[in-house]
């Protein structure tokens, strides 16, 4: 039994449902049912039982889950007391981000960060949310700018910031090209880009829940999994895509990002940014950037 093989218990435990906790651990699922097997022969006793769609504990996995949370929990509160003692000698910041808050808040951040905290060093790392969290769980990382997971768990504090402004990227030879404002019904029936759902549910499904809100189905002929990769694809005139506006900045020949436009503005809050940390632990470098972000946040909202 190790500290690994529990987690995977406990996420599986939370969820009942292999396919969910194996995504909430990044992890194949197979590879998940391989530590619980383990967990089990070690401990001499069946903790779950499979179905095909889902798990339920048994009496000994009931009996053995609050013990679980409690050294687990033990575990983390002791490595990330020893974590804090040596970030407080090395005056060191790791921060996560994913593609668009590295192309947009980011580089705004560091910059009013830097100019107050010179003697700190930023270790930047950009990634996919689904990849970011584990990260923080584990002290890989100190601080994340991610989307907030629909079931967040429950050692990450999450922080709520904005919401991104869509635009639709468009070829530049296209005949909608020219235009100052596009909306839903306008791009109907034209070919679509959207990214991977599995990897970028926030921003797969910002494309589909506008066209649903709008009474339509999207025309969604390619899927694509970077958004650096969608913005090229929009450039060969391979389709359009719905993005997030800090995307825009990818420096792309060949396509124009044009607003989108809905009657009820509110329709567009569909890509929420949030700052993640681990709850209740104790940072005083990732305090001082949290500090600098609250209170310039109106100024970086107005760039989303």
């Amino acid at each position: 039994m190790d500290l690994h093989q529990l987690r995977c218990f406990l996420a599986v435990a939370d969820e009942l449902h292999f396919g969910k906790a194996a995504r909430r651990m990044d992890m194949l699922p197979s590879a998940l049912g391989r530590n619980i097997r383990l967990l089990e022969e070690s401990l001499g006793t069946r903790l779950l039982s499979r179905t095909t769609r889902s798990a339920s504990l048994t009496p000994d996995g009931t009996a053995l889950q609050d013990e679980a949370r409690t050294l687990v929990d033990r575990a983390d509160e002791i490595a990330s007391r020893f974590r804090d003692k040596g970030r407080a000698r090395a005056s060191m910041l790791r921060l996560g981000v994913i593609d668009t808050a590295a192309a947009g808040l980011a580089p705004m951040l560091l910059h009013d960060f830097r100019a107050k905290h010179r003697e700190v060093t930023i270790h930047l790392v950009e990634d996919r949310t689904i990849r970011l969290l584990p990260r923080l769980v584990s002290g890989a990382i100190d601080l994340a700018f991610v989307r907030p997971p629909s079931q967040p768990d429950r050692r990450i504090e999450f922080l709520h910031l904005f919401h991104e402004t869509a635009v639709v990227a468009v070829p530049a030879k296209h005949d909608l090209a020219g235009r100052r404002r596009l909306t839903i019904a306008t791009i109907a029936d034209e070919p679509l880009i959207v990214p991977e759902r599995r990897w970028r549910p926030h921003s797969h499904d910002l494309t589909v829940k506008l066209f649903a809100q709008a009474g339509l189905r999207p025309n969604v002929t390619q899927v694509a999994g970077e958004k650096q990769t969608i913005v090229n694809l929009v450039a060969a005139e391979i389709g359009l895509a719905i993005i997030p506006r800090w995307a825009s900045r990818l420096a792309v020949p060949g396509v124009r990002y044009i607003p989108l436009q809905m009657k009820d503005a509110s329709a567009l809050n569909l890509l929420p940014l949030a700052a993640a940390w681990v709850r209740a632990s104790r940072d005083p470098v990732r305090d001082k950037m949290l500090g600098i972000l609250k209170s310039r946040l109106d100024r970086y909202v107005s760039e989303a």
